[in-house]
């Protein structure tokens, strides 16, 4: 573990910092001093670097995939970037005077009509300290009966999407933790949470099948499509404690633990990337590796007694 762990810190800042908090235990100021350091070298520095006069990156809000405004952003989020940083705040000041989105030219943190993009919008804008609420509260109007959300609601679906209620969920976790929780917000959440755990993460709650066998590959970035790994850190994230619904997934992640302690990128979605973030579909991974280990360490630490087959 030692040796995983020293290979995941000899890396960009924006590794370094959650590794140093999610699996090394590293005092509160150390974390703080390398989080600090993202806005001004490796990837965070070259991202924001990237980000044009008017605002833009890629010369788009939601498209060019995966280069433009929104998508830039949500990595930066990802990475850790200081919402309170200059770097941030000059970047964000930009993008409220400047972005618009391609649905019907809406501002940026007004949000638009897709549920998977407005959880975007609202994880973006409460990490970076914007007021998102009333992209919150559509959100919470547009819950689904079985607890998910879809993006093919205005086209007559009936159902939950994994993809678009993990964009959802992954949203309102991050308004939670930037402005606090309130009843509704909790209910949306525990239904959401309860939509991806009755389906064991993966699974057809109707007939028990696997729905894509491309969720067992793990990527990153996930972008907007869901995948186990990517579940089981937002419950991780979320608070959630976890029960048998969750030992087949967990299963899935130590199976795919390699004999040297790590975890490969078994994937990588289509589209043109700024610079890479990882080395390569097929090569061992620092950011699956770390999020597979402290997904695992969630996992022990809530001291389950059941181990999954």
């Amino acid at each position: 573990m030692d040796t995983v762990v020293d290979w995941l810190l000899d890396s960009d800042p924006a590794i370094r910092w959650q590794v140093l908090r999610d699996l090394a235990d590293a005092p509160p100021d150390v974390v703080a001093v390398e989080r600090a350091r993202i806005g001004a070298v490796g990837f965070g520095a070259r991202l924001l670097s990237l980000q044009t006069a008017e605002g833009q990156w890629g010369n788009g809000t939601y498209f060019p995939l995966w280069t433009s405004t929104s998508w830039t952003l949500m990595l930066l989020r990802d990475f850790g970037l200081l919402p309170a940083s200059p770097e941030a705040r000059q970047a964000l000041v930009r993008v409220r005077q400047s972005s618009r989105w391609d649905h019907a030219q809406e501002p940026f943190f007004e949000g638009e009509t897709e549920p998977c993009v407005n959880g975007m919008a609202v994880a973006i804008g409460a990490y970076f300290g914007e007021d998102v609420r009333s992209i919150v509260d559509r959100l919470l109007d547009e819950q689904m009966m079985d607890g998910g959300w879809n993006c093919e609601q205005e086209n007559g679906s009936t159902r939950g999407s994994f993809h678009s209620t993990i964009d959802v969920l992954e949203g309102l976790l991050e308004y939670r933790h930037a402005s606090g929780a309130d009843a509704a917000l909790t209910r949306a959440e525990r239904a959401g949470q309860a939509f991806l755990l009755d389906r064991q993460m993966l699974r057809r709650l109707s007939t028990g099948e696997v729905i894509d066998p491309q969720w067992t590959r793990f990527s990153y970035p996930p972008r907007y499509l869901y995948d186990v790994l990517r579940g089981l850190d937002y419950l991780r994230a979320s608070g959630v404690k976890p029960d048998e619904r969750v030992h087949e997934a967990i299963g899935l992640v130590r199976q795919k633990r390699t004999a040297e302690g790590v975890w490969l990128l078994d994937n990588e979605h289509a589209g043109e990337v700024h610079f890479p973030v990882d080395e390569g579909v097929g090569k061992p991974s620092r950011w699956n590796t770390l999020r597979a280990l402290r997904v695992l360490r969630w996992y022990e630490g809530e001291g389950l007694q059941h181990e999954p087959a």
